[in-house]
């Protein structure tokens, strides 16, 4: 493989599956997917027939808690752009596997930095934090600016506070081009069925369908969320590394629309054929403490590359409801989640 080549940990997770998607379709870039072999391929099932031709992008089996496999990972992929994106990504999994999630989170963004430090070949890095390093904020800081104090209120937050200081670190003292984002509220298609606006989306397919009492579980619907499509995500990631890209720069991203939990959920239903719908808290889809307020300033990153969101809220919450229902089509069995 020749030419420009971008490496992309997680790349079978909902935002590396799009991240790929939108590199084969708008670049003439060869993508190299980082996967543990034993990840799920649901969400680059479609790109399968591709990699298995090796025609622009191919799968390298690694592991980011294996520093071993990501420098052998490096050395053969000579990539131009890494973005790192392998994350345990469910903050409400944290409070039960909290090492777990910094392990993976924390050392193994080191690991992937490190790697590159020892391969060396200058790549433009890309580390993904996330908005829930803010956490805990007060209603007079809306709009959350890029130096807001961190106030993480979970593990996974915690996490992610590690791995936003880690880029800046490497950037900082190994002269490395690593950018890191907090990319705020991003969904859509293949959107895990852990988080709020997904489960809501999937019980309302499979309520649809006859296969569960139309009853939707939640859990705390008080939250302030601004949402953004995850294909304006990637959009927003591209640009990231190819706009004047600045060693150690960080920034929001996230886009227009801003409601309640409870809110989103009402236009969920409000799309869904069946109009006796109701809603039931759940205690164990409540975390132990929220980032309830998450709504971002994101001048620095729009005035810095010029990217706004394209999407509508409406079409990514029509889109995500239909993803769920294609799958409940097919027959698949969902764990009640």
């Amino acid at each position: 493989m020749a030419g420009k080549r971008a490496v992309i940990t997680g790349i079978t997770g909902m935002v590396g599956s799009h991240l790929a998607d939108y590199l084969l379709e708008n670049t003439d870039w060869e993508v190299v997917g980082c996967a543990r072999w034993r990840s799920p391929l649901d969400n680059v099932r479609h790109l399968l027939p591709l990699a298995e031709k090796r025609r622009r992008l191919r799968f390298h089996y690694a592991d980011v808690n294996d520093l071993a496999s990501l420098i052998r990972l490096f050395r053969e992929a000579k990539p131009r752009f890494v973005f790192h994106l392998a994350a345990q990504s469910y903050p409400l999994t944290s409070f039960t596997a909290p090492a777990d999630t910094l392990q993976t989170n924390v050392i193994g963004t080191l690991n992937v930095l490190e790697a590159l430090r020892i391969v060396g070949g200058k790549p433009i890095v890309h580390v993904c934090a996330s908005s829930e390093v803010f956490g805990r904020v007060v209603r007079s800081a809306l709009p959350i600016g890029e130096d807001a104090l961190f106030h993480p209120a979970s593990p996974y937050a915690i996490s992610k506070v590690g791995a936003d200081l880690l880029g800046r670190f490497y950037a900082e003292a190994y002269g490395m081009t690593v950018m890191t984002t907090r990319m705020f509220t991003h969904t859509g298609p293949r959107r895990g069925d852990v988080f709020a606006e997904s489960t809501f989306a999937k019980q309302i397919a499979l309520i649809e369908a006859g296969r569960l009492a139309p009853v939707v579980k939640t859990g705390n619907l008080n939250s302030l969320r601004t949402f953004a499509d995850v294909r304006d995500a990637v959009r927003a990631y591209h640009m990231l590394v190819t706009v004047k890209p600045t060693a150690g720069a960080y920034y929001n991203i996230g886009g227009d629309h801003s409601c309640s939990v409870g809110d989103m959920l009402k236009h969920l239903l409000s799309l869904s054929t069946r109009k006796n719908i109701r809603v039931a808290t759940d205690r164990r889809r409540l975390r132990p403490i929220d980032a309830d307020l998450q709504v971002p300033d994101t001048t620095k990153f729009r005035k810095h590359t010029g990217w706004k969101p394209q999407i509508p809220f409406a079409t990514t919450m029509r889109d995500l409801l239909d993803y769920w229902r294609e799958r409940v089509k097919m027959g698949e069995s969902f764990l009640s989640r």
